[in-house]
């Protein structure tokens, strides 16, 4: 068995490819990326331990957060250069093959899809909206408190405290809902993921909306104004992230 495989980053056009300095560019374990070319293709890659990502090994790794966020960055610094020449179709994380030989069989096999997916991303990039419910303040004064029946009058103010919440949230989802078609007016595309738990978004309020939009540049400028100008809603707080290489947009299951 060799000692290495290949990691697949991401795969372009082979002109674009030859305008890399691909020694400038370090991939994963500080190994140096280099081009695998067929046809009008080109896939940017760079050897890897064989043993530490061999099928049975990968399967325990992906279970080690902190190997996977090192993998995950040292993947994007890589897709990240390549986007800077042109347009860049990312490969899964942690995709390895045996030998470059059968790199360029992918790239033989699945000519066609890569080229459309390269196409539709072209000249455009990948933005991030992250929606979460404001936390309400104040709100309708609960009933009056009744002394001579305290425990009516706590179960009143419990519930009315749920019927305050449970509105707050009703217009947060609502809002997020108008923010999203706002959006999706300007961008080429859009896709909508489930919406994180506090404990990855890393805030207390509740994630209402977590989608990425597929802009060019005059696209990405509206995108900017529209979540700008909804941040003074008060039942969202807005969070946008990008311009990211089109991750979400390169995949070749696309229409």
């Amino acid at each position: 068995m060799a000692d290495t495989v290949v990691y697949v980053y991401a795969v372009t056009e082979a002109a674009i490819a030859e305008t890399l300095d691909a020694a400038a560019i370090v991939g994963i374990g500080g190994a140096p990326v280099r081009r695998v070319v067929s046809g009008g293709l080109a896939a940017v890659v760079s050897p890897v331990d064989a043993t530490r990502f061999s099928e049975e090994a990968l399967r325990r790794s992906l279970e080690d957060l902190q190997w996977l966020e090192d993998i995950a960055r040292a993947h994007h610094a890589v897709v990240a250069a390549v986007a800077r020449s042109g347009p860049v179709a990312p490969v899964r994380l942690a995709t390895v093959y045996l030998d470059e030989a059968n790199v360029r069989a992918l790239l033989d096999d699945r000519a066609a899809g890569f080229a459309a997916a390269l196409d539709r991303i072209r000249g455009r990039t990948e933005w991030g909206v992250k929606a979460f419910a404001a936390r309400a303040e104040g709100g309708a004064e609960p009933p009056a408190a009744d002394a001579a029946r305290p425990g009516t009058s706590y179960l009143m103010r419990r519930r009315a405290e749920r019927d305050r919440a449970a509105r707050g949230h009703q217009d947060a989802v609502d809002a997020a809902e108008a923010v999203h078609r706002e959006i999706s007016t300007v961008a080429v595309a859009s896709r909508r993921y489930p919406p994180q738990d506090p404990r990855l978004s890393g805030h207390r309020e509740e994630m209402v909306l977590n989608a990425a939009y597929l802009v060019d540049q005059v696209g990405a400028d509206a995108l900017r104004r529209l979540v700008e100008d909804d941040r003074a809603a008060q039942s969202l707080r807005m969070e946008l992230t990008g311009p990211w290489a089109p991750y979400s947009f390169a995949t070749l299951d696309e229409p």
